[in-house]
């Protein structure tokens, strides 16, 4: 079983090998959260000339030259072996990688996510039913609507508030815990 973390990827090099609809979907996931990647590939899905301004692309086939700096690395090609070769590659040399067609090779994978400013709800089987990530998304896309993005930021401010004016720690949690009972009206009267 994989261990969930959540990584700050702001100054990390991220280079995804592939150009078909997987590593498109790859590349969008990292724009998600406000990272640019490095593609490569000698041919590109049409889907990515609605990205090609955010990402940098490169039209070549795979050499690890274009990922020895990098620390996160995707291998998402429709060639088994190169995706084998980059995933050996990374894992002798200390980097992240996910091999979208080999579960053993990889030493990370991402998971389904719903996003809503800074709350972040994530799925994952392990692998093992897809399909259930995706029901288990679209019924949290649901649960968890747009609104709570303004709704979180509104928390976090009521919190950060209530830290500055309360010296007495379990006052302090005693007032941050009712914060969720409220709507966002009323937390925007708290701040």
């Amino acid at each position: 079983m994989l261990y969930p973390i959540n990584l700050n990827i702001e100054n990390m090099k991220i280079t995804i090998i592939g150009g078909g609809k997987v590593a498109y979907r790859k590349a969008t996931n990292f724009l998600d959260f406000g990272k640019k990647v490095t593609v490569v590939s000698k041919e590109f899905v049409d889907e990515f000339k609605m990205i090609e301004n955010e990402i940098e692309i490169i039209h070549d086939e795979y050499d690890k030259k274009y990922i020895k700096d990098s620390f996160v690395v995707v291998a998402a090609t429709n060639n088994k072996d190169i995706n084998h070769k980059i995933g050996v590659y990374c894992n002798q040399n200390g980097k992240l990688v996910n091999v979208v067609d080999d579960k053993k090779l990889s030493n990370f994978t991402v998971p389904s996510y719903v996003k809503r400013g800074e709350l972040l709800l994530s799925i994952s089987t392990g692998g093992n039913s897809p399909s259930l990530s995706a029901k288990i998304k679209r019924e949290l896309e649901e649960t968890y609507d747009e609104s709570y993005g303004e709704y979180i930021e509104l928390l976090g401010l009521a919190r950060k508030k209530i830290i500055e004016e309360n010296k007495d720690i379990k006052e302090r949690r005693k007032k941050i815990k009712a914060l969720i009972d409220l709507s966002v009206e009323e937390l925007k009267e708290k701040i």
